[in-house]
């Protein structure tokens, strides 16, 4: 799915616009237990806590493509005859209502789910009949190509709060509350089938992590028996070691900096095209990065090699690689951040045989929030030290 498409099911989970009827659940305790299962009907339900219903549903198609929301792809095996396939396609078209089915994939998904604390399992079953698109983009509403049926589930941890003395204004005294049980946003979840151009797509889920580190692969496991991705954290740990450990003594400055400000550079660009399709770069694009920062051939085809072990020659978001924001310069005592626009101030240089990290700075200087000066004293005496660039 692109950002399109995610934007457009997105705006279906509003109460003016979305078609859900019911929401189904269940609560889980510390333990892993099923302590209690519902299905409440929206229709009943104050417009403010469908909103925070329907809000918390939305969550799980919220974060960056490729970072928090990534695709699952079944096998055309899976597809053909699977059970985890099967149990899926069971929950949309009973559309929630089958109690057998929606218990046999409670218990499937807490089979992969461990988390420090209670958490609710969400389900929403939603039909959107797809709009025609018109020639400037925009929609038809009064056209339909065909309808979208999709199930979208939300892992919400519960927070329970301890009994405590509080204050009822209407009544004015106080009063003992006890333990409430507090629904946090979705730490995980999915959507299926994708909504690929514009249409379901059998062969596909779309994953939703909170946390760029930690994508639950136990529930991936368990619920799709697919092989998980390699979190965003991990990519970028990955990405960093690989530049270390083929181009070995090149591994310098200038090079991890200029690979740096391509894959900004790949970003941006991407972004002012408001291109829909999601940004990814193979081992052979970062390759011809390498080379046009002059890195040895050998270095380079060592790296292309690490790079098809590690990433399965899979190409892989250019965001999850880098910091987007800042360049950080890290010796076991001191650490120094600066902004991505204004890294082209910073040089290593070797002076009288020892290394430094230099900072070009103009006006504006500042040690603890002091304003510093820098005077012509000390420009005379660095002068006089020779220097080289490493």
């Amino acid at each position: 799915m692109n950002e399109k498409e995610i934007g457009e099911i997105r705006r279906r989970l509003n109460p003016d616009k979305s078609s859900i009827t019911q929401v189904h659940g269940c609560y889980v305790s510390l333990k892993g237990e099923i302590t209690s299962t519902f299905g409440q009907s929206l229709s009943s339900t104050p417009q403010e806590e469908t909103e925070n219903i329907l809000q918390t549903l939305k969550r799980t198609l919220s974060g960056s493509l490729g970072k928090n929301l990534t695709d699952i792809v079944f096998t055309t095996q899976q597809v053909a005859d699977s059970d985890e396939h099967r149990l899926l396609m069971a929950l949309r078209d009973t559309e929630l209502k089958d109690e057998e089915v929606t218990t046999a994939f409670y218990q499937k998904a807490i089979e992969g789910l461990h988390l420090e604390t209670p958490y609710m399992i969400l389900l929403a079953f939603d039909k959107y009949d797809i709009p025609y698109h018109a020639k400037d983009g925009g929609m038809l509403p009064d056209g339909s190509n065909d309808v979208y049926s999709y199930i979208l589930c939300s892992v919400c941890p519960i927070k329970e709060t301890k009994p405590a003395l509080s204050y009822n204004a209407a009544e004015n005294l106080f009063e003992n509350r006890g333990m409430d049980r507090l629904v946090s946003p979705p730490e995980l979840g999915f959507l299926f089938p994708a909504f690929d151009d514009r249409c379901a797509n059998l062969y596909s889920a779309l994953y939703y992590s909170k946390k760029a580190d930690e994508n639950h692969p136990e529930f991936i496991d368990a619920v799709f028996k697919a092989e998980p991705p390699m979190p965003a954290a991990l990519q970028q740990e990955t990405f960093r070691e690989l530049l270390a450990g083929s181009l070995g003594d090149q591994c310098c400055y200038d090079v991890v900096q200029g690979v740096t400000d391509r894959l900004r550079e790949m970003v941006d660009d991407h972004k002012a095209r408001k291109d829909p399709e999601p940004l990814a770069v193979s081992g052979r694009i970062l390759s011809e990065v390498l080379r046009d920062c002059e890195v040895e051939e050998e270095k380079i085809s060592d790296f292309a090699r690490q790079y098809e072990e590690e990433f399965g020659g899979q190409a892989v978001n250019p965001k999850n690689l880098i910091d987007q924001k800042e360049t950080q310069l890290r010796t076991p005592n001191v650490l120094i951040k600066v902004e991505a626009d204004y890294a082209h101030l910073v040089e290593t240089r070797l002076i009288d045989g020892k290394k430094y990290i230099l900072i070009r700075a103009e006006d504006g200087v500042e040690v603890n929030g002091v304003s510093v000066s820098i005077s012509e004293g000390q420009e005379a005496s660095s002068s006089s030290a020779s220097s080289g660039v490493m």
